[in-house]
């Protein structure tokens, strides 16, 4: 029988974590800014702003450390040297909180956009987000109208 794995955490930053109910530490790197703490429910900073998984849009690693872009925040990026299994539990969380996602092309331009649906770990209600490519203006009055119809045949399709 396999025992389960315990994360333990350097001193002192298990206080400066605001745990919920449930809410278990999975994996935790050591930054230049501070340690990055990875829970079932979120990315935990070292400014002590907690990322919830779904608003996590993309998340890229380099021999730099982890750059990511937060949804309303935008990016942020972090000196990681070793992270050990903190790259693999981002990897992994950010892609279960992902429902569907769906590249539309906008006419014959090549570019277009995606829509994706995002549910939070253990919820059940569903956001949607509109990600324009490179290129196409998201204040164009002929993408959201696009984008409506997509999304009206998306929801109808996956019954979401």
């Amino acid at each position: 029988m396999r025992l389960p794995h315990r994360t333990t955490l350097p001193s002192g930053v298990r206080d400066r974590l605001r745990l919920r109910r449930g809410e278990r530490v999975l994996s935790h790197a050591p930054a230049a800014e501070g340690t990055l703490v990875a829970t079932t429910h979120a990315l935990h900073l070292p400014d002590g702003h907690a990322v919830p998984w779904q608003h996590i849009d993309r998340a890229r690693w380099s021999d730099s450390g982890l750059r990511f872009t937060e949804e309303g925040a935008g990016e942020r990026t972090f000196a990681v040297s070793e992270p050990g299994r903190l790259a693999e539990t981002i990897y992994e969380r950010v892609t279960a909180t992902i429902v569907v996602s769906r590249h539309l092309p906008l006419e014959d331009s090549g570019t277009g956009y995606r829509l994706v649906a995002r549910r939070p770990p253990g919820g059940s209600d569903i956001t949607w987000q509109v990600h324009v490519d490179d290129g196409v203006d998201p204040h164009d009055p002929r993408l959201a109208d696009h984008a409506a119809r997509a999304l009206a045949a998306l929801r109808e399709q996956m019954g979401i």
